[in-house]
């Protein structure tokens, strides 16, 4: 009987992969929030992914199998998430899932995902995505807690110990919230002001002004635009001398376009190798990759690659190779990704285990600064 079964369900695996691959294809779907208010993460990923199959096509797709990608777009709706996730797995039979664009929207399709066992790379940053490890799920950007001990990292030489949190009471904003608070306790770090804004609110002048009135060396913004555009004017029309820091989470040329290069001017965030890849040695194992994908996205779309973008295509390399590796099906791709080794993306160098679906560390991050309405390296 258990011979029987064992046969079954070899023949459902090889069923499921001739449907997937139906005239030499690959299925691969995509959740992204291409519109509404996460549609700065969403539209380079789509940008990103769309430009990346269609290069992939080009050249014969992989190991001679061509990409059909199915593309949703959530608006950054949870509820909407599910039910797309629940479309690309059971109408258009795909193979492994990209995105979703946010936190919120990727935990909401993670339990879809298990059951269905359809591997997915997620391209947001929330730590609780894959910590703890789900056997189906990865992602690409690196965990906020490390981008938050980056962060704490350079306070610290900064001699900056007393620190004001303003987080947005989202996913994103509550993992970060959470990861800063743990990694101060641990660094020796005082939270001398601790408050919340909300993902729609257009004034904190009430929170800024309440941190204002504390003895805080460092102010830390955790969220993702418009939110801390808008808390960036709003330290300038204060007057607020205290220095201000981002998240890895506006790390585009987007949070200075809204904060204005006026306002902006001096904030300082952990972000990835992309936005300043122009200043990097060329011998960085990095500058390659990074390089070859500006320039490809500025040549297709008229303006520079995002980080957000990144996320997006380091995904679908990550796909990529998983299958050139180890083969087509759900299991063959999630087992191939989670044996990469040193895998050189956009974001960083991805080591995969049974134990790290991230693969990330703090060289994923280098420290910028927002000079003159563009990207430096901190000193």
């Amino acid at each position: 009987m258990k011979r029987y079964v064992g046969v079954l369900a070899a023949v459902a695996v090889m069923l499921f992969s001739l449907e997937a691959m139906a005239s030499g294809t690959i299925r691969i779907g995509a959740l992204f929030s291409v519109t509404g208010p996460a549609s700065f993460l969403g539209e380079p990923e789509k940008n990103t992914l769309e430009m990346l199959v269609k290069e992939a096509n080009a050249k014969g797709g992989i190991k001679g199998n061509k990409i059909e990608l199915f593309l949703y777009d959530t608006q950054g709706d949870a509820t909407k998430a599910v039910q797309l996730a629940t479309k690309l797995i059971k109408n258009d039979k795909v193979v492994a899932i990209i995105g979703p664009s946010t936190t919120g929207d990727t935990m909401a399709i993670i339990p879809i995902v298990e059951k269905e066992q359809i591997p997915l790379v997620s391209c947001a940053a929330g730590v609780k995505i894959t910590d703890p490890v789900k056997k189906w799920v990865f992602k690409t950007p690196a965990n906020d807690h490390v981008a938050a001990e980056k962060l704490l990292d350079y306070l610290a030489t900064k001699k900056q110990k007393n620190i004001a949190l303003l987080t947005v009471s989202d996913a994103y904003g509550q993992s970060g919230r959470d990861q800063l608070k743990a990694l101060a306790a641990k660094k020796g770090f005082t939270v001398v002001a601790d408050e919340v804004y909300s993902p729609k609110d257009t004034d904190m002048t009430a929170q800024l002004t309440k941190i204002k009135g504390t003895k805080a060396d460092a102010i830390i913004c955790w969220g993702t635009n418009p939110g801390p555009a808008v808390v960036t004017r709003n330290v300038k029309q204060l007057g607020i001398k205290i220095p201000l820091y981002q998240s890895h989470g506006v790390a585009s040329k987007k949070y200075i376009e809204l904060a204005g290069a006026d306002a902006a001017e001096g904030v300082i965030l952990p972000a990835g190798k992309l936005t300043i890849y122009d200043k990097l040695k060329k011998s960085d194992p990095q500058y390659k990759v990074l390089s070859e994908y500006d320039q490809a996205y500025r040549k297709n779309y008229g303006v520079e690659a995002s980080t957000f973008g990144g996320y997006a295509y380091d995904a679908f390399e990550l796909i990529a190779e998983a299958i050139r590796k180890s083969g087509t099906t759900p299991e063959q791709i999630r087992n191939g990704i989670e044996q990469l080794r040193k895998f050189v993306g956009v974001s960083g160098i991805f080591t995969m285990s049974p134990t790290d679906h991230n693969g990330l560390d703090l060289s994923a991050f280098e420290m910028v600064k927002v000079v003159k309405g563009d990207w430096e390296l901190t000193k």
